[in-house]
């Protein structure tokens, strides 16, 4: 679906070479830039490692290649002026770039919006950082783990209040970033319709943190509405029951009742049928 479409990728770790992967997945041309003599930090995030096929490369971390499929990969010095030109070059031949700098990084060696744009004017340019463009945070690094704390996710995931083990919990994977790479791709792909109808290109504003708020869903929307902060509920739901693990003779069985007409269904399961009904 994106084919001809060019993706300049000076993002690393996880939330931009997600967006840029999921982009490489619909057709588009991804050219990642990594830091010559080191790459992306994820490439020796293991084990495990993946040994390479070419003779006297080094092994590469899959958490890496999770979220690097389908791209190609360049070297670059981004603080030598020749690797800024070549950067810019690259940029006046694509049509997205992503990056997750600092803010305020990129600007440091003219690889800004604001200098992008004068080789590229219609660009659509996606920044990714921890907490918005603008703000008391903005100059604050931003890794999932404190996003995951600071908005609010890691006081909803884990057993319920009192139970053994309770307490802040994080989530298996690193989801603020995911999220974040998602929302991105969905930005970008908006923006590069929305520059079909007028030709203009866009600066995207993505925070890790807005993503993780945005994620709590029904719970952010449950706390506006009655000023009460939602619990940690274990593997029960806040809302709907029965929605959880129960143990059987044979290990867990997941229940899972989304509606009274299911429920009806496993009460005549159960051999229960008047549960149904029971006020």
């Amino acid at each position: 679906m994106l084919k001809g479409v060019r993706v300049l990728d000076l993002s690393r770790v996880l939330a931009g070479p997600w967006a840029t992967q999921l982009l490489a997945d619909l057709g588009a041309e991804v050219i990642k830039v990594e830091q010559p003599g080191r790459g992306d930090d994820t490439r020796r995030w293991g084990p495990p490692f993946v040994e390479p096929k070419r003779k006297g490369a080094q092994p590469v971390a899959t958490y890496y290649l999770a979220a690097n499929r389908g791209k190609k990969s360049v070297t670059i010095d981004l603080r030598a002026p020749e690797g800024r030109d070549l950067v810019l070059a690259l940029a006046r031949k694509s049509d997205v770039l992503v990056e997750n700098f600092k803010v305020g990084g990129l600007a440091a060696y003219g690889l800004d919006y604001a200098s992008v744009r004068e080789v590229r004017p219609d660009i659509v340019y996606c920044s990714i950082t921890g907490f918005g463009q603008t703000g008391a945070l903005r100059k604050l690094p931003g890794y999932d783990l404190v996003v995951q704390a600071m908005g609010g996710l890691m006081s909803v995931t884990g057993p319920a209040e009192g139970e053994p083990g309770s307490g802040p919990t994080r989530v298996g994977v690193a989801v603020a970033d995911l999220f974040t790479g998602m929302y991105a791709s969905s930005a970008i792909l908006g923006a590069l319709l929305g520059r079909t109808r007028t030709g203009e290109g866009q600066h995207i504003d993505l925070a890790l943190m807005d993503a993780q708020v945005a994620m709590l869903a029904n719970l952010a929307t449950a706390a506006l509405a009655t000023g009460v902060a939602p619990r940690r509920t274990g593997n029960a739901h806040t809302a709907i029951a029965p929605y959880q693990p129960f143990a059987v003779a044979d290990g867990e069985l997941v229940v899972a009742v989304g509606n009274d007409t299911q429920f009806a269904s496993l009460c005549a399961v159960l051999g229960l049928p008047d549960l149904a009904t029971d006020p």
